[in-house]
Parts: structure tokens; sequence; C-alpha cells
């Protein structure tokens, strides 16, 4: 096996991975040297790899469970092209492989992605990774932000780390969605218990690795037990603490990349393009994380 890892920061958070195709089977040493790597590095970072939805799909399955493509619950056959439900579409396509309008309500919706956020994190079970593909990428723009959770955490003082060691918070699509002007009803009577807001700790332990991490996300809409108000000042803080400069790694998409980002341990965001007259054909494959955060009544879905 000749995979190896290159640093892409001076901290070590996000690897440039060499010397293997993704696109074949793998064999045990391989999944465990990808396993290993995402546990040092958090984002990994795979060039020319000339990924199928279905070839996408069978390395994505070392990793674990596939997750449903949230966007596939929340929209109508009739909106949006016809992938594998297991397949979330990012890109500015619509069901006809036409670029989508400035009043499409998907493409508005999809302005959510330029949020700070942890995927699926609006679930009970929250997300393990997510890993994108790039088949089409526009002539300019388009780069996807990753912040590094651990180190945010580490750079926490001493005292903040102690208020913040025991919190749990709700998080929702709704509430992301809330923020760039949709309200809960824009997704029908027949969504709103997917709604539902689910809880998570604020602070993640790895036994694999024995670091904490901050768990962050535009998802979160409130802090258990805190007047709303202070909640969501707490996480804005907190917020714009973790992504400062020193814990962020930018990537410049180019055609067929795969990163692959631990959703534990990390948050993302996409970046502007001209989304009305370039197109951008990404495809992520999200791996369904191993349990509950925190206990909750809300079903594990």
């Amino acid at each position: 096996m000749s995979l190896s890892i290159r640093p892409l920061t001076e901290s070590g958070f996000a690897g440039e991975v060499s010397g293997i195709d993704l696109t074949r089977p793998l064999d045990p040493a391989e999944v465990r040297a990808i396993d290993d790597g995402m546990d040092r590095h958090g984002v990994l970072v795979f060039h020319g790899q000339r990924f199928t939805d279905e070839t996408q799909m069978a390395f994505s399955r070392y990793f674990g469970e596939l997750e449903l493509s949230s966007g596939a619950e929340l929209s109508k056959a009739s909106e949006r092209r016809p992938l594998q439900r297991e397949m979330a579409d990012i890109s500015n396509l619509d069901a006809a492989g036409r670029l989508r309008t400035a009043t499409d309500r998907l493409r508005l919706t999809a302005l959510g992605n330029r949020l700070w956020h942890s995927d699926a994190s609006f679930r009970a079970i929250p997300a393990k990774y997510s890993l994108l593909s790039a088949r089409i990428i526009p002539g300019e723009g388009g780069n996807t932000e990753f912040a590094d959770m651990r180190a945010a955490y580490d750079a926490l003082d001493g005292e903040l780390k102690t208020e913040i060691a025991d919190l749990v918070t709700e998080h929702s699509n709704a509430y992301s969605r809330e923020q760039i002007g949709f309200l809960k009803s824009d997704y029908g009577a027949e969504n709103q218990a997917k709604l539902k807001p689910v809880r998570h700790r604020l602070v993640r332990f790895d036994p694999r690795t024995g670091r904490k991490s901050l768990y962050l996300s535009a998802h979160i809409g409130a802090v258990v037990d805190w007047p709303v108000p202070e909640g969501r000042m707490l996480i804005r803080e907190l917020t714009e603490h973790a992504v400062q400069r020193q814990f962020v790694y930018a990537h410049a998409w180019k055609q067929w990349d795969l990163v692959i980002w631990d959703n534990r341990t990390t948050m993302h965001r996409a970046r502007r393009y001209d989304d009305l007259h370039d197109v951008r054909d990404m495809r992520r494959t999200t791996i369904r994380g191993a349990g509950v955060t925190v206990s909750q009544e809300q079903q594990a879905a």
C-alpha cells in the first residue's frame, strides 16, 4: 500500500492523500489507513477520483451505513434530479438538468449551506463522515471551508470550558433556514415532524483520539434550560471563536476531487459563486453516526 498523507495546514488540520484509487475495491488495511487519517486530520482531500454515483456509494459504505439525503426527504421528486436517495445533490441543477432560476425554492433553500454547519446535526443520530465528489466545478468561486472544532475547543479558557462542559443544545433544519428567511411552515404540514428539534451535547468526546471538540452548527436554535436569546448569543460567540482563520482550511476544488470530513469534529460552509450562470455539480454521501450524543425523547431517525 502506497497511501501517504501530507498535512495541508501548519497545525495538521486537513491532509492531502496520494497513492490510492478509491474507485476500485479497497482492502481492510487501506480502509484502516483512511480512518486513521481522519482521526488525525479531520479532513482528507483526494485528487483525481473519477467516481460514478455507484462507485462513490460503494466506497462510502466501507465507513458505515449511508444516510438518506435530507434534501430528498424535504422536497418533491419533481423538484430534483433522479439520484439515488442516499446521494445528496449538491448542485445548482433542476430536475431537467438546467440551471436553477433566481427564485427557485430549492436554490434559495440551498443558500443555507453557506452558513457554518455540521451535516445532519438535526438528526437524533448525527452524521459521522461526509464525502463530497466534484463532478463539475464553476470557473470561479465555490470553495468549501472547514473549521477544526478540536483545536477551537482546546483554545478556550478553562473557565469557559467548565461552563459549557455539560450543556445540551437543540438542533433543527428549521433553525438554520430561519436565518435566511424561511419559515417552518414553508416546508409543508407533511414535513413538520422532520423539523422537530433534537438534542446534542455542546462538547463531544472522541474515545478513539481522547480529544474533546465543540459541536456547533447553524442548525442550533437553543441551549437547553437557558433563555433563548442568551443561548443563541453563546452559540454565536463560540462560533465566532471557532471559525477564526487559524482554525480554518479553505479547499479550492478541482474536478474529480473527493473530500471527506468528520462532522463530529469539524464545521464547514460553501462559498459563493455565480450559480445563475456556472454549473457546479457535486454529489455527497453521508455516513450515519454510531448513536445519540444525549438521551432524548425524539426517535433516533
